[in-house]
């Protein structure tokens, strides 16, 4: 039978054993905030790179780059940042909160997301503006819905939007759910949900091109700037397949 001196020294073994645990697990965690339109290709990089690194658990958290842009600003722990815009970034760097300048790494454009078959027929952006249609965008403050009505501008265009959504997977779902006839999406949306939807093109789409930053936060994991170079190397393959232009 143990004493109660030893089994007191046991419990303060075990207590610091899993405190050291707990501090490894967490310094060997790398955060990466990621745009919602990059979700299957930094699904694919974070498999990838946790593969060249089995002691590193990759965790990204995917949202609207204005609603991510916000919450880092605000204080929530981060390591990787990747926008879909220049600009959203922008409002981080104003904050003092990266390690260095954000270095672009890919390009995207829009397309009309709608339903398989196209059954209401439509052609192009005038069409959004239909009574019979349902239309749905991103919200301004998103980079795909200030691409949305840059493109509307340029085109002289003034498409109808029945709602505004928060980032461009809500927009796709709404089309996928049957809830909107139509969205206004990526085209490597589109391309992702090829056997649920499909895409109508955008006359003059190169004219709002939107250029995908990344940056290493300020104060991040080691890691956070190895795995900033391998999307900028690796992840050029990946991007490229899923339909992602070239910065």
């Amino acid at each position: 039978m143990y004493k109660k001196g030893t089994i007191a020294l046991l419990a303060g073994l075990l207590a610091l054993s899993g405190c050291t645990s707990a501090g490894s697990s967490s310094d060997q965690t790398l955060t990466v905030f990621a745009a919602s339109s990059l979700t299957e290709v930094f699904t694919t990089l974070e498999q990838r790179f946790e593969k060249e690194h089995p002691d590193v658990d990759v965790r990204v958290n995917f949202a609207g780059s204005s609603t991510l842009a916000q919450q880092i600003i605000e204080g929530a722990p981060a390591d990787v940042f990747a926008s879909a815009d220049a600009t959203v970034m922008r409002d981080v760097v104003a904050e003092g909160l990266l390690a260095g300048q954000p270095k672009p790494f890919a390009t995207n454009t829009l397309t009309i997301a709608v339903e398989k078959g196209n059954p209401l027929g439509i052609g192009g952006l005038a069409d959004l503006a239909r009574e019979d249609v349902t239309a749905v965008a991103c919200q301004p403050q998103v980079p795909c819905g200030n691409a949305a009505r840059e493109l509307a501008a340029r085109h002289d265009v003034q498409p109808r939007h029945d709602s505004e959504e928060s980032d461009v997977k809500d927009v796709l779902a709404k089309v996928r759910a049957g809830e909107a006839d139509a969205g206004l999406v990526y085209v490597t949306d589109v391309r992702a949900e090829s056997d649920a939807v499909d895409g109508v093109k955008i006359a003059g789409a190169e004219d709002a091109v939107n250029t995908y930053p990344i940056a290493t936060l300020a104060d991040a994991h080691p890691l956070a700037a190895e795995f900033q170079r391998f999307v900028l190397s690796e992840g050029g393959g990946v991007l490229r397949e899923a339909g992602f232009g070239a910065p």
